[in-house]
């Protein structure tokens, strides 16, 4: 399916890793012009040299820590044009409400909650001046799971998802879509790293990793590129009629959680 985006451009935050990069390859892979946005330069390099070598697009990389407003405002004026803006910036922490401390805790919302707020006024602004534009915030099933030992996260979560369907509820009166991209467990480094954790405590081998996924649904993780491509497909014209919703990608985990 051709997604019809060659020659638009696309800023994804957090696109260094995971989730972020895996957006950037399938845009770029559709002809999009990316723009890379993450706090670490090395990542931004090799991501911005694999995305360059396989697909024909410019690719521009910004260091930043978009916990701090200040980089936010500069990628607006840095980058007025862009097509897509893709949030996905931030990793909570795990851990129940006695675990998670005050500064701990607002740390982690002033990059990803925060974070995604200020770049959604940002671009949203610019967009609205064009009466053009996507912007999907990736967040995460927790959301709808509300497991109580990622509480941090589920409120997060929860917060993300509701302001993008508040916020796309009425952005098509200025020809903007807003949506929320809810992914379950997805098998990024970080996640593997957690799960090696898990396998060397529990059996004493960190090379179990991999059965710690055989109870999910299709016995194994959503990869990357599933949620790289789903991101891609909501970005597109095909998905034009698209706003204000959630869209999860969990294999029905969430559904069922209580049975699980």
């Amino acid at each position: 399916m051709d997604l019809k985006l060659a020659g638009k451009s696309a800023l994804i935050t957090g696109a260094s890793k995971g989730i972020g990069r895996a957006a950037a390859e399938c845009l770029a892979g559709e002809g999009c012009d990316v723009i890379l946005v993450s706090r670490t330069a090395a990542d931004l390099a090799a991501a911005k040299e694999m995305i360059a070598r396989k697909s024909d697009v410019n690719v521009d990389t910004v260091v930043a820590d978009l916990s701090d407003s200040r980089y936010v405002d500069q990628q607006a004026k840095d980058f007025p044009n862009i097509d897509i803006l893709v949030n996905n910036a931030g990793a909570i922490p795990g851990g129940k409400l006695a675990d998670v401390d005050e500064k701990t805790w607002r740390k982690a919302w002033d990059l990803k909650v925060l974070g995604y707020v200020n770049m959604c006024r940002a671009f949203y602004a610019l967009m609205k001046h064009r009466r053009s534009g996507v912007i999907i915030n990736v967040t995460g099933n927790a959301a709808q799971t509300h497991d109580p030992e990622y509480i941090c996260g589920v409120a997060g979560n929860a917060a993300l998802t509701a302001f993008s369907q508040s916020l796309g509820s009425v952005s098509p009166r200025d020809g903007i879509r807003v949506i929320s991209v809810n992914p379950g467990p997805v098998e990024t480094e970080r996640l593997v790293g957690l799960m090696k954790k898990k396998a060397q405590d529990r059996t004493g081998n960190a090379d179990n990793w991999r059965d710690l996924f055989k109870p999910l649904p299709f016995g194994r993780a959503c990869t990357p590129g599933e949620i790289g491509a789903m991101i891609a497909f909501l970005a597109s014209d095909h998905c034009g009629y698209n706003s204000g919703s959630v869209v999860t990608v969990d294999a029905g985990l969430s559904a069922r959680t209580m049975n699980f």
